[in-house]
């Protein structure tokens, strides 16, 4: 079970419940950004499972300008420096292809670090040929809703994804994975990874607080309560997903 996170504490959480791995990122809100360096050591000094970075300079799309991809191969250079223990990466052209070119070269910077190809995938055109693009870039995993809204909506092209891939990249699920549709997800794709938030809210310790404004534009979080990775959520998870495996 890899957990995505966004602070200290989901990524201790994340531990404490068994997850064998987090994706870090700073503001899931937008689907996941680059995260500091000082999140990234601070996350390792605090926990011992491996930590994958997410490559990402802003939210929206993933069609990056010259200057947004400088910005990529400088904070994932960075981010190696500080411990990272493998990238996560994904960019596409405007025709909805992946960008092997621009890709490669992120992947060339990341070695000999793994590397997960996100879930730009599921905005490309042609899942067929990205899934072959992305095999033939030598990414170890792909993250994936099938293309749909959910990993349970998309279900049958996941299970297509793994049969075509043929054990030359891990396919993980991802997207809304909970403990009530767990199971079914396991049971149509047998899958030996799958990805997800597990979070719960956290209210916060704030006595005074101003009611009339938040920090964000449009796209605002509540202000006085924060998504936490949840320990018992994790455990749970982590304890059918053995239990289906055995």
């Amino acid at each position: 079970m890899e957990v995505c996170v966004d602070s200290v504490e989901s990524a201790v959480n994340a531990e404490k419940g068994g997850a064998m791995r987090v994706e870090l990122c700073a503001s899931l809100i937008e689907g996941g950004t680059t995260p500091t360096p000082g999140m990234l050591q601070t996350i390792k000094e605090s926990t011992n499972i491996p930590v994958f970075c997410m490559i990402r300079p802003r939210g929206g799309d993933f069609l990056f300008t010259t200057e947004e991809f400088q910005v990529m191969k400088s904070d994932l250079q960075i981010l190696k420096q500080y411990g990272a223990d493998g990238l996560v990466i994904g960019i596409l052209r405007r025709d909805g292809t992946v960008d092997a070119a621009k890709c490669r070269e992120l992947i060339e910077l990341a070695r000999p670090l793994p590397v997960t190809f996100h879930r730009a995938f599921d905005m490309a055109c042609n899942w067929a040929q990205a899934l072959e693009d992305v095999i033939e870039l030598g990414c170890e995993r792909l993250l994936t809703s099938g293309q749909d809204s959910s990993a349970l909506e998309g279900l049958p092209l996941i299970a297509k994804l793994i049969k075509m891939a043929k054990g030359r990249i891990t396919i993980v699920p991802a997207g809304g994975i909970n403990e009530r549709n767990l199971e079914r997800i396991l049971e149509a794709t047998k899958v030996k990874e799958f990805h997800c938030s597990a979070r719960s809210t956290h209210n916060s310790e704030m006595e005074y607080r101003n009611s009339v404004l938040t920090m964000g534009g449009v796209l605002s979080p509540p202000e006085f309560s924060t998504k936490i990775a949840d320990t018992s959520k994790i455990s749970h998870l982590v304890k059918a997903f053995k239990e289906f495996r055995q």
